[in-house]
């Protein structure tokens, strides 16, 4: 089973817009599991609005989040999709001892930025894979990505951040998919917007087969 975690110390990052998005990217790929572990329940908001009956979507506490993710082994998932909670520094990094990839959400700007780093600095300190993904970034202009995005890009590899090429822009269809409870790739599969998602979640699920499982 491969795990993938969605973890920032910062909320507001895109946690919940990455796993619903990658959660049916996934599905597509093999019996896939969401997990709704962060108060706030967006995620959860998202699937009450969604026809189709999969992916699977549970909701854990943070006591509860072992004993899931060793009954989704059991069961058979292929994939599992964390949305972890902000401001849980415990939980997250034993969600990291198991995930097979922690994917970072950086919007590019300072207050992102420097939660990143936190993050980062507790999967190094557990050797856990991780990736950052620049997200909810202004537009690519003339296929150039803007000043601010070049910018956060090379803040993060100044620093060791493994950060994936490209990015996920701030679109208003990504909004419009969640709202119908789809992913922008069901709604809008010819758009920019479907093509950026589709790019990550292969970037992603790359690197989770690329690392032996943890879980």
């Amino acid at each position: 089973m491969h795990v993938i975690l969605i973890a920032t110390q910062k909320g507001g990052a895109g946690k919940s817009t990455l796993a619903a998005h990658f959660g049916a990217l996934a599905d597509a790929e093999g019996k896939t599991l969401l997990i709704d572990a962060d108060p706030q329940a967006s995620l959860s908001f998202w699937y009450k609005r969604r026809a189709a009956e999969t992916p699977i979507l549970v909701k854990a506490a943070a006591e509860n989040l072992p004993s899931t993710l060793d009954a989704a082994r059991a069961d058979g998932i292929a994939w599992c999709i964390v949305d972890s909670p902000p401001h849980n520094a415990p939980l997250t990094a034993s969600l990291m001892s198991r995930a097979s990839v922690t994917v970072i959400p950086v919007r590019p700007g300072p207050f992102d930025l420097d939660a990143a780093r936190a993050t980062l600095d507790m999967a190094r300190s557990l050797k856990a894979p991780i990736a950052c993904i620049i997200n909810a970034a202004p537009p690519i202009t003339r296929e150039s990505e803007t000043s601010i995005v070049a910018e956060a890009r090379a803040y993060l590899t100044q620093i060791g951040a493994p950060v994936l090429p490209g990015q996920v822009s701030q679109r208003a269809s990504l909004s419009h998919a969640l709202i119908t409870g789809q992913a922008v790739t069901e709604y809008d599969p010819d758009s920019r917007a479907a093509g950026e998602i589709a790019a990550m979640w292969r970037a992603v699920s790359d690197l989770a087969r690329a690392f032996p499982a943890r879980s």
